[in-house]
């Protein structure tokens, strides 16, 4: 009885387990659901841990940084010395508090009596923490329940200026308004968790799926039906299957395989070295037992690209598995996509290589190189003479001028560059040019129209092995400018692609060719328009031993000019100025400036006064252009004007936002003078000055406009001391070497900008040129200045002359002693002109009139001006000084008529 309760039992248990015996793809699906619990349960529990430390750590960090920038404040220890800190330190603290962030800043004397609280009734209350670490010197953090709360703080010492600690400032937070993200990322690790999850679920069941179709628990029919289907699949796919042992023995070979190795029906069991059809290149690399990935074997006339892997894998039986695919046709398809591909890639190439710079001839170089070997064996590009110089081509092919030719030999017998070619009106060139459509000769040999053109030259083109040429006609904006002529030798002639190509590089080469013709017409006249507005030559004069240089910028033309202007009295003035942008704007204002600066120098102004009339007329032509439709077209200028006397050896100048001169002292060293800055022409409102130096013989005044020293990679100072270092040690050095020197030392590579360069050696005038006498102002005293300047003109051996100057001195010195004022005085100048000076007080100027018959004087400046070069007057601090200029003459002056009424007023 009791065995067999036993029995009952073991039967009931193992029917129990066995009912409760879990399958394997069950297993592993509570498993993975296990897993991913348990891991979003640790990555929540990690994250709690994680923000709670992160917490303590940004509280500490952003307290310390609070305390420390607030303990080494700038007036800190000031507010702490003050009677009442509390009064200063309190509005700082909260100041401070809120814009750092915090929830309170304390301060504290060193018993921890707190000067300042966010809650003012805590002030002159103790401090809440630890200072016996920050009074030791160090900092000290902790976690403290304050007035405010669970309080994270940072306490640390506030020392005077020896170190000393006077003080102790404490920073910190709540720790609730610390940032949190704990909270928006529990719904991501919840989330995640969820899709894990259901991932697992997912990827469990195939798994189950999959071993349960593993087993032998299947039907015989459905074991049949899957071979049956396995069978019909490899033998209906259209590429070719073997597997092949390790040791070469085919062992299998679909429908495909056969046919496209030619294969026999018993093949399969045979070693692939007796099976007929196969050659030992694909013996060896179907034996070889190698990986292979689209290898090409020729298979007949078939090109079969071959993959190849081993089979003993996984435990699997040694051997190899072998596709076949037919890539014949696709092999076709691939050599004209190929083609197509290089000819894109030439066209991309030539976009960015073609049209580099606004020159003619170096954008028909690149689309000559470009080409070659890519497209053509031989490029030759011919352009209008008339479009290298900016001009509008010619209608016909007359005058086209060989600008660039490039091949793949240099010994070439094509026409040489630089030659100016007639290309007959039936030659491919001539009708390409004319119709504007490319010409194609696929056959140069059979074609019998352009042998006419030079028939010993196309025989020797034929005989060097150049058979076809495409002529495609450079075309921009409706209009032919050229030929661009390609040609190939012993390789497929030319084709209706081709010539497609042509004409689209050729199309990316006009455009550029066009914009370079547009540009050096415009370059052309502006340079042509700036040349023309600066001086040709320097005039003749005796003060200033000048040389100068003017260097165009490589981007086109600017502003810059430069001047010397005689002046009466044997004195010079010398101008440099530059005016801001560059183009033809630039050059027209520079020479409206220019002439100004002529106009305002006739009258003999002041340096400051003339810059100050200068100023007015370039803020009228902002006015003036302002109002018009290119209101950006605003001038803006720079200008120094400086005015030498050779007698006095003294130089006046001012400048109008320009750069200072240098001077070249005659014991060699350089100075750059302390001479006043004035704001840029056009700004007004603010006066010019004029300062006055003393200048030795021999000294060099060196004036430039700011291209010759500002560069990118320098600044201003640098460039200086480069023009001072290139000047420096050569007081003999004449003013043309010493620009050389300047130009070698300060620009190699060229100018960036317009330079202009203007040195001027000094000259004086000696005592022996110059005579003064002083006029009493008395008529009587006439006739014996008369009689001195006689005498002094004998001893200058100008006796012929001195006639003329009689008449003229009586003239001027009557007049001023009868309309002036004085002191007067007398100046004889010998230069290359007699200069007569007659100077007095009065501000009254003569002026020239033609007298009646019936008028007893208003004949005397008449007179003057006829014995005279030239006359004028100028003005001066003291008065003025009315000038006259007589030629230099061997004869005498022949008179003109004038009655004897003429001397009434001498």
């Amino acid at each position: 009885m009791s065995d067999t309760v036993a029995r009952f039992r073991r039967l009931l248990w193992r029917s129990v387990v066995g009912r409760r015996q879990w399958s394997v793809a069950k297993q592993v699906f509570l498993l993975q659901v296990a897993l991913v619990v348990v891991l979003v349960v640790s990555g929540v529990l990690a994250l709690f841990l994680q923000s709670e430390r992160d917490t303590q750590s940004e509280a500490t960090r952003r307290s310390i940084a609070v305390a420390e920038t607030f303990a080494h404040s700038p007036g800190v220890l000031q507010a702490l010395a003050a009677p009442n800190p509390s009064k200063v330190l309190q509005p700082l603290t909260e100041a401070g508090r809120k814009a750092a962030g915090v929830d309170f800043i304390v301060v504290m004397d060193t018993h921890g009596i707190r000067y300042t609280h966010p809650l003012p009734s805590k002030i002159g209350e103790r401090f809440v923490g630890n200072i016996a670490a920050p009074l030791a010197g160090r900092t000290y953090t902790e976690s403290v329940h304050g007035p405010l709360g669970h309080e994270m703080q940072a306490t640390l010492p506030i020392r005077d200026t020896h170190g000393k600690v006077t003080a102790l400032v404490s920073a910190g937070l709540k720790v609730k308004n610390v940032t949190n993200e704990v909270d928006r990322q529990i719904p991501i690790i919840l989330t995640a968790g969820a899709g894990a999850l259901v991932v697992s679920t997912g990827g469990t069941a195939l798994v189950g799926r999959r071993l349960r179709r593993q087993t032998h628990s299947l039907a015989p029919d459905e074991m049949t039906r899957m071979y049956e289907h396995h069978d019909t699949v490899l033998h209906s796919v259209r590429e070719g299957v073997l597997i092949i042992s390790d040791d070469g023995v085919l062992l299998l070979a679909n429908d495909e395989g056969r046919r496209l190795l030619r294969l026999p029906a018993d093949a399969e069991g045979s070693h692939l070295s007796e099976l007929p059809g196969l050659d030992p290149e694909t013996v060896e690399l179907l034996t070889s037992g190698r990986e292979a990935t689209d290898e090409v074997l020729f298979a007949g006339e078939r090109l079969l690209a071959v993959n190849q892997r081993p089979t003993d894998r996984g435990g699997a039986p040694g051997g190899t598995v072998v596709t076949l695919r037919d890539t014949t046709e696709l092999q076709a398809l691939s050599g004209r996509a190929e083609v197509a591909r290089e000819r894109l890639k030439l066209l991309y190439d030539a976009g960015l290589g073609v049209g580099t710079s606004l020159d003619v001839r170096r954008t028909a170089e690149e689309l000559a190189r470009i080409a070659v070997p890519r497209f053509a064996d031989y490029v030759s590009v011919d352009l209008d003479d008339g479009v290298l110089h900016g001009e509008e081509p010619a209608p016909t092919a007359a005058t086209l001028r060989r600008i660039a030719v490039h091949g793949i030999r240099s010994d070439h017998p094509l026409y040489e560059r630089g030659r100016l070619i007639d290309f007959k009106p039936f030659t491919p060139q001539a009708r390409g040019y004319g119709s504007g459509h490319s010409e194609l000769v696929a056959d140069l040999a059979a074609a019998t129209d352009w042998r006419a053109q030079d028939p010993q030259r196309t025989e020797n083109i034929l005989e060097y092995g150049i058979q076809s040429l495409i002529s495609a006609p450079i075309r921009a904006r409706g209009v032919v400018l050229g030929i661009a002529n390609f040609y190939r030798a012993k390789r497929d002639p030319f084709d209706e692609e081709d010539l497609t190509l042509a004409d689209e590089l050729v199309a990316r080469a006009a455009v550029s060719v066009d914009n370079a013709r547009r540009y050096a017409r415009e370059h052309t006249l502006a340079v042509t328009l700036q040349r023309s507005l600066l001086p040709r030559a320097l005039p003749e004069q005796s003060a200033l031993d000048v040389a100068y240089r003017y260097l165009p910028a490589q981007s086109g033309v600017s502003g810059d000019w430069f001047d010397v202007i005689p002046l009466p009295g044997s004195r010079v003035a010398l101008v440099v100025g530059d005016v801001v942008g560059h183009g033809l704007h630039a050059a027209a204002t520079m020479g409206r400036l220019r002439t100004a600066v002529h106009n305002f120098s006739t009258l003999d102004l002041p340096p400051d006064e003339l810059l100050g009339h200068l100023d007015d007329l370039v803020g009228r032509i902002d006015q003036d252009e302002g109002d018009g439709e290119d209101s950006d077209a605003i001038v803006g200028a720079t200008c120094l004007y400086a005015i030498y006397d050779p007698i006095t050896r003294r130089c006046a100048m001012a400048r109008a936002g320009h750069l200072a001169p240098a001077l070249v002292h005659p014991d060699g060293s350089v100075t750059y003078p302390e001479l006043p800055g004035g704001p840029p022409l056009g700004l007004g409102g603010m006066p010019f000055q004029t300062a006055e130096l003393e200048l030795a013989e021999g000294t060099q005044l060196v004036l430039y406009t700011d291209g010759l020293i500002e560069d990118r990679t320098r600044d201003l100072d640098e460039g200086l001391e480069l023009l001072r270092r290139a000047l420096a040690g050569h007081p003999d050095r004449s003013p043309d070497a010493s620009c050389g020197a300047v130009l070698e030392e300060l620009l190699p590579q060229g100018p960036k900008d317009d330079v202009a360069l203007l040195v001027a050696r000094t000259r004086a005038l000696t005592s022996e040129q110059v005579a003064e006498w002083d006029v009493p102002a008395d008529p009587s005293a006439v006739a014996g200045l008369r009689r001195a300047v006689t005498e002094r003109l004998g001893e200058w051996g100008l006796d012929e002359q001195a006639f003329g100057m009689e008449l003229v001195l009586s003239e001027l010195v009557t007049n001023a002693i009868r309309y002036g004022s004085g002191p007067i005085r007398l100046r004889l100048i010998r230069d290359r002109t007699l200069i007569c000076e007659v100077a007095d007080g009065s501000n009254t100027s003569p002026h020239l009139r033609y007298a009646a018959t019936t008028d007893e004087g208003g004949r005397g400046l008449f007179l003057v001006q006829q014995m005279t070069e030239r006359w004028g007057t100028r003005y001066s601090p003291q008065g003025k000084v009315i000038w006259a200029e007589m030629a230099l003459r061997s004869a005498a002056p022949a008179l003109p008529e004038f009655s004897l009424d003429s001397f009434d007023e001498l």
